[in-house]
């Protein structure tokens, strides 16, 4: 089967046909123009010749004489030698010849019209006469009483005008000349870098791979955006549009004008791989990886690769959730064994009623925690997580108290369940943390407070850890007061925070010290960190 042309040569002999033809055409128009200024030339030289001669006093008196020939033919050679002309012949009115460039000529008829000359006009031909075609002037000459005593021809041959024309002509054919040398090399050089460009493809295989390329950007799930080394966006297929909640064409745009927060952007822009970072934008989470392109030495700017892992991270977090679960009823199981231990050694010690007791207050104690939580808390996976924290609390050492005014019914759809685990978890967990930490300045506590108030949903964790100092950065994404070996960290919060807009409601930071610690206006007397949220819900719940 035959191979179609590459675009390359396809422009190179499209570029080659007009090169030529609008050579050809300019060598056209150039002949036509010289040939018409040589015509205008020829025929203005042989009528000034030709009055010149006629109004020449010389002429008049030889006319006079017996003889006009013998003093007429040397006259109007050396005019015809003076300025140029292949002819002049100078005759009497009826145009029997008194001059020629051919001796022999004189004397006989001259051949051509003059009648508009014996009219007493000037006239212009091109004739055919005794030296073959020539451009030709016919102009009376006056006597004393107006009228007209003889005529005077003066001509050029078209030879003579024919190299006159060639001589002008052979600049404007070597001009040509070098225009159509460098059309074509410049031509040739262009298909040669288009070439290299499309790396040979036909204009077909062009067509194919655009329409694949098409397909493929606005098919996949993964978010694609090309930013340019002037930090413009080159590209961005739909599913980027959809992960960054972009406007329809942000081609174009640089990429500070995007909205995006200052670590995703410099993510974007940046001059290093990025590989699998994990960026929150108001509603996602989102995977990032960001690759340099470069052509050669020459850097194009960034590749960047964006995955929602939103579904992920909550899943993960659910995981987690449970691992608590398990942990914590890992814990009950050996601090239950441990006591049963002890109620059969007493039992066996013949201690019964002690044995009876032990296990009655082991009851009773977690019996009430239960009732405590249940009633209060009617959302049923918001109970099991607080359930979970208290015991995880107990087993660290961590007094982790539920506020006398906590009460929950359930939200139904207005607040997610997942979103009540990543809010309340997420705070409750860095809160034993930061008591834990701290353990030795004071006793550590946290206090959970979660209600349902006219319109909203209340949520205050208070701690008795340090405190926080950088209020205004907390829910950045990295932001930890972790060691920095620490990976994986800086993210609770920033969920948290995410959360808490996807919902349009607010969060407080402050230190018990601060008189906005907690929702009355006093401050916590456990003088650590204190978080109020408040999520909007219906007035009627």
């Amino acid at each position: 089967m035959k191979q179609p042309w590459t675009l390359a040569r396809q422009l190179l002999v499209l570029q080659l046909v007009l090169v030529v033809l609008l050579v050809g055409a300019g060598m056209a128009l150039a002949y036509v123009d010289a040939g018409r200024a040589t015509d205008d030339n020829a025929r203005e030289r042989v009528t000034a010749v030709a009055e010149t001669v006629a109004d020449s006093p010389s002429l008049t008196a030889a006319l006079a004489t017996p003889d006009p020939s013998r003093d007429l033919q040397p006259f109007a050679e050396q005019v015809r030698a003076d300025t140029g002309v292949d002819f002049i012949t100078i005759m009497d009115p009826d145009g029997i010849r008194f001059t020629h460039p051919d001796p022999a000529r004189i004397g006989e008829p001259f051949i051509g019209n003059f009648e508009p000359a014996l009219a007493g006009e000037a006239y212009t031909e091109t004739y055919t006469g005794t030296l073959g075609p020539s451009m030709r002037a016919v102009v009376p000459v006056f006597g004393e009483g107006g009228d007209v005593v003889a005529l005077v021809a003066v001509g050029i041959t078209i030879e003579a005008i024919s190299a006159e024309l060639n001589e002008r002509l052979q600049p404007l054919a070597a001009v040509a000349a070098g225009v159509l040398v460098v059309g074509v090399a410049g031509s040739y050089l262009v298909s040669k870098r288009l070439s290299r460009q499309t790396r040979g493809a036909a204009p077909g295989e062009l067509r194919d791979m655009f329409e694949y390329y098409q397909a493929i950007l606005h098919s996949v799930r993964e978010g694609l955006v090309l930013v340019g080394r002037d930090g413009r966006v080159v590209l961005c297929n739909d599913a980027a549009h959809d992960l960054l909640g972009l406007p329809a064409d942000v081609r174009g745009t640089p990429v500070g004008e995007l909205g995006l927060a200052d670590d995703l952007a410099a993510a974007f822009t940046s001059s290093e791989p990025r590989s699998d970072e994990l960026h929150l934008t108001d509603t996602r989470l989102l995977l990032v990886n960001s690759v340099p392109v470069r052509s050669g030495d020459q850097s194009m700017g960034n590749a960047v690769t964006l995955r929602d892992h939103t579904e992920l991270q909550n899943l993960t977090g659910e995981l987690d959730t449970v691992r608590g679960f398990a942990e914590s009823l890992r814990s009950q199981a050996h601090e239950s064994a441990n006591r049963l231990h002890a109620v059969i050694s007493l039992i066996e010690l013949g201690h019964v009623d002690r044995a009876l007791a032990l296990a009655t207050a082991e009851l009773e104690t977690a019996q009430q925690l239960t009732d405590r939580v249940v009633g209060s808390v009617s959302e049923p996976v918001l109970a099991a997580l607080l359930l979970g924290k208290l015991s995880e609390a107990s087993e660290r050492g961590v007094d982790l108290v539920l506020t006398a005014d906590t009460a929950l019914q359930d939200t139904g759809a207005e607040v997610d369940a997942r979103d009540l685990i990543t809010i309340l978890g997420n705070l409750i967990d860095n809160a034993m943390d930061a008591a834990v930490e701290h353990a030795a300045e004071r006793s550590p506590k946290v206090v959970v407070t979660v209600r349902t108030e006219p319109g909203e949903l209340f949520v205050r964790v208070a701690d008795s850890g340090p405190g926080v100092v950088e209020e205004a950065a907390i829910f950045r994404r990295g932001w930890s007061t972790k060691p920095a070996v620490e990976t994986g960290r800086g993210l609770g919060l920033a969920l948290v925070g995410q959360a808490v807009r996807r919902y349009g409601g607010t969060v407080i930071v402050a230190n018990g010290d601060d008189d906005s610690a907690s929702d009355d206006g006093s401050p916590s007397e456990d003088g650590g960190a204190v978080f109020t949220i408040r999520l909007p819900i219906s007035s009627s719940r």
